[in-house]
């Protein structure tokens, strides 16, 4: 018999609000907003309704440029339910990004804020869509976006061609309950219900199509790996326009009737502050939000007791942090996930019985009905139990495709089925994963492979090393040498050779950094992978500037 269930995103939230009415299902502490399910139900229908009044159609995208406001998730709903496509948008988007999102996704909506830190949404808005301003509201014609139909913005306030929220509640009379049972029944679950953007580290984005089936099946699994309940209350600091966000936080916690604790944007105070006040039972974070935790100098004024499991997942999870998370924040049971957004996004999860080696040096087994193997580079072959290859993975996790991008979907999934990664790893006697980089990671340095999570979990090992990033510096006679980016801990003085005499004898000589940057921060994308491409340019620039040309 299978796991999945043939549900829509609707049905599994209806189910769950028939379940748990009076459960918490939406809490933001900083505004004391407070939701039961059925409150919020009633707020996704009604959203939902006012969309079809005016004129959203089955199959719609509905793009939403927002950070983690109230409405987010609801409206995560609401599109679902009417069979429209909620199209997600990096915050840190600019003008050229966001206009090349818009014009390749052909997206009829965009619900969206004023801006975010130091970009300004709406300018950017009116620039590359001036006929906003002149323009009846829902009769837009625009020359550079021809698909853009509606524009709502997230807020009170009124602008030029755009509807509001209430205006949106307020339209949901003149739709009949009939007319949206009829809509919701015509849905399927394997309609794209979900459309993200890859982080585009490398070339232009591409847009993920998943879904109900995809990311419905996934969350719940995903859940269950932390055992959830309707009596735990997860704190989401990440964002929701990633798949963390939407998918690891919001559809793990409703497919089991957990309440969600959601932070606007991250702030480790803000983070403590809702984990003490709220009782918060899970946590879930990039490693650099737990690092930032963890060291801050209010961390011992705040109780942690309450928390039991989460998730650290985005990029590598250094061994040490974990270890303190576990032991400092009480989170004995938390969890790693590994994947990638094209596979809804988690393949392999820890469990909180997994001991502790292989919850903090693997990132677990393959979730129930994924398949996950690692094959040879070079001929696609499977290969043996720990010897390195490319990670493949097969299921009903498998997205539909790119939006629009045939060529590049039969590139990332094979005649088989199989997704192909890009991610080097080592599979167990077991079955568990262990991640040893991103093929285009590997230094190769005088024809040795060099992986550098291996140095970077050495060097997180020394005192006064807060972060580690190993990057392959270009070099004219070995082809790439180690560098090492590091951030020190505060209160702490390291130099260049401190960091080599620590690795001395300890790790291959070749895998030894020759060179040792160190920085106050890493380029990151908003769903806070660090961008190591960008961190080899820097060292070409730092090189450069110590009068020194990569070697």
């Amino acid at each position: 018999m299978s796991n999945l269930r043939e549900i829509t995103l609707g049905q599994m939230l209806d189910g769950i609000i028939e379940r748990f009415p009076d459960n918490e299902a939406v809490v933001y502490v900083d505004r004391n907003y407070r939701l039961t399910y059925r409150e919020f139900g009633d707020i996704v229908d009604k959203l939902a309704k006012g969309l079809m009044a005016l004129g959203v159609q089955k199959g719609e995208k509905v793009a939403i440029w927002s950070t983690n406001i109230p409405y987010w998730v609801a409206l995560q709903f609401a599109t679902a339910k009417i069979g429209a496509i909620l199209l997600t948008v990096n915050t840190q988007y600019k003008k050229v990004e966001f206009g090349y999102l818009m014009e390749q996704s052909e997206a009829e909506n965009l619900f969206i804020i004023d801006g975010f830190r130091d970009t300004d949404y709406l300018s950017i808005l009116y620039e590359l869509v001036p006929e906003l301003r002149s323009q009846q509201r829902g009769y837009l014609r625009s020359k550079k976006l021809p698909h853009l139909k509606r524009v709502f913005f997230l807020g009170q306030e009124k602008h030029r061609g755009m509807y509001t929220i209430p205006e949106v509640v307020s339209m949901s009379i003149m739709v009949s309950d009939d007319e949206y049972a009829k809509r919701q029944k015509s849905l399927d679950p394997h309609d794209v219900v979900n459309m993200q953007y890859t982080s585009g580290t490398t070339g232009f984005p591409k847009g993920v199509m998943l879904t109900h089936y995809n990311i419905g099946n996934n969350g719940f699994w995903i859940g269950e790996r932390q055992l959830f309940s309707e009596k735990d209350r997860a704190c989401f600091p990440v964002p929701l326009f990633h798949c963390f966000g939407c998918v690891l936080g919001v559809l793990a916690a409703v497919s089991h009737g957990t309440t969600m604790v959601i932070l606007e944007t991250f702030d480790p105070v803000q983070v403590m502050t809702a984990v003490e006040s709220e009782r918060c039972t899970a946590l879930y974070g990039v490693p650099t939000m737990f690092i930032s935790v963890l060291e801050h100098k209010l961390f011992d004024k705040f109780d942690y007791s309450s928390l039991r499991t989460g998730i650290m997942a985005g990029s590598p999870c250094p061994i040490e942090v974990m270890k303190q998370v576990m032991e400092k924040m009480y989170m004995k049971d938390i969890t790693i996930c590994y994947g990638l957004t094209e596979g809804s996004p988690v393949t392999n999860q820890t469990s909180v019985d997994d001991d502790i080696v292989h919850r903090v040096e693997t990132v677990g087994r393959p979730l129930p009905e994924i398949d996950v193997k690692v094959v040879d580079l070079n001929t696609g072959g499977p290969v043996p139990a720990g010897i390195p290859g490319e990670v493949i993975c097969r299921g009903y996790n498998v997205m539909k495709g790119y939006y629009n991008m045939p060529k590049e979907t039969s590139e990332a999934i094979d005649a088989d089925g199989w997704l192909h990664t890009g991610d080097l790893g080592i599979i167990d006697e077991e079955g568990y994963l262990k991640i040893t980089g991103r093929s285009k990671d590997m230094i190769i340095r005088g024809g040795e492979n060099i992986y550098p999570r291996e140095i970077e979990e050495y060097l997180y090992k020394m005192p006064g090393i807060s972060d580690v990033q190993v990057v392959g510096v270009p070099s004219a006679k070995y082809g790439e040498e180690v560098g090492a980016f590091v951030i020190i801990k505060k209160g702490h003085d390291l130099s260049e050779e401190d960091i080599r005499d620590f690795c001395r004898g300890e790790i291959s000589r070749f895998k030894i950094p020759k060179y040792v940057f160190f920085v106050d921060s890493y380029p990151m994308t908003a769903s806070g992978k660090i961008q190591k491409y960008k961190l080899v340019e820097l060292s070409k620039e730092l090189l450069k500037q110590r009068g020194l040309e990569a070697t």
